[in-house]
């Protein structure tokens, strides 16, 4: 339950710290910053040095692949039928196509499932920032008209902190390498500040505008795909095709229900998408996810 409180806590701070102009118009940046490359680095060496590595591990982190690429899909054939323009297509594969799942996917999982489901979550996330900085940064690239070269952006996911501990951790878990007690502790405190400090940053960013027709629709029609069809698919396909069950099925169904990332966002608005469409995607997806992560972990829970 103090998981759960914290959430709200966290995310209510943010909204009021930004409202009161008590910090810096862009004081997310920074908390960002320490979130992305600093405790999600920690969690990763210290969840994935530890995990056992299986063929189950393969179906959490195949969860971002399969949505970037079922939005591709789907919102290039409703584009067509509708004819959207580019800028609108490419904002709703990009808001719709990537999860919230460590900014709240941590603190949701960690509250449902404890520490132990943070294992699963870091195998969901550290392969979705490597879809997202390679697909993402393609279908945003295409959808703007930009020609940023691919290389460029393969050299940004080798140098990026993150995914240098996971590999690191991959390395270690591989050869049963165990990390010193001391350093362990360092790295399992360093990780506990993802929560907080991502929720605070979540908080400070949420903006409300007003919703033109046309962007309601196209609001419904992207949290719609985002919430309820991306992990209604998984979970078809996990539990019904793939006729797997446990934890980390469950997690990975859960993971796929979170929020449209944020970064995904930032990344679209950089590349002159639609701008409002991404905010509202972030803004109301973020609260709504709560209702909705609530009814698939029942649905989940009764199965």
């Amino acid at each position: 339950m103090s998981n759960l409180i914290l959430i709200f806590v966290c995310l209510i701070l943010g909204i009021v710290l930004k409202r009161a102009k008590i910090v810096p118009e862009n004081f997310h940046s920074s908390l960002n910053a320490f979130v992305i490359n600093i405790s999600l680095s920690a969690f990763s060496l210290y969840y994935i040095s530890k995990i056992e590595l299986n063929s189950s591990v393969i179906f959490p982190a195949l969860v971002p692949w399969i949505g970037i690429f079922f939005a591709i899909i789907f919102f290039y054939i409703l584009g067509k039928i509708f004819s959207w323009k580019h800028s609108v297509i490419g904002a709703l594969i990009m808001c719709a196509g990537f999860g919230n799942t460590s900014f709240i996917g941590i603190p949701v999982i960690q509250a449902l499932y404890g520490d132990e489901g943070l294992k699963t979550v870091m195998l969901v996330d550290q392969p979705g920032f490597i879809a997202l900085s390679t697909v993402g940064i393609l279908v945003a690239n295409f959808y703007s008209g930009s020609k940023d070269s691919l290389l460029k952006h393969l050299t940004k996911i080798i140098k990026f902190p993150p995914f240098i501990a996971f590999i690191i951790a991959l390395i270690l878990n591989a050869f049963s390498i165990e990390i010193p007690k001391e350093i362990d502790e360092t790295l399992l405190k360093l990780g506990s500040t993802t929560v907080p400090l991502a929720l605070v940053s979540v908080g400070s960013q949420m903006k409300w505008k007003k919703i033109e027709k046309q962007e309601g629709f196209y609001l419904f029609l992207g949290l719609t795909f985002k919430l309820i069809l991306y992990p209604l698919l998984i979970l078809i396909l996990y539990k019904y095709l793939f006729l797997q069950n446990g934890k980390i099925i469950d997690i990975s169904v859960l993971e796929s229900a979170m929020a449209p990332m944020i970064t995904a966002a930032i990344i679209a608005e950089a590349h002159h998408l639609d701008s409002k469409i991404c905010n509202l995607m972030v803004a109301i997806g973020i609260p709504l996810s709560f209702v909705t992560l609530a009814i698939w972990h029942y649905i989940l829970q009764v199965l």
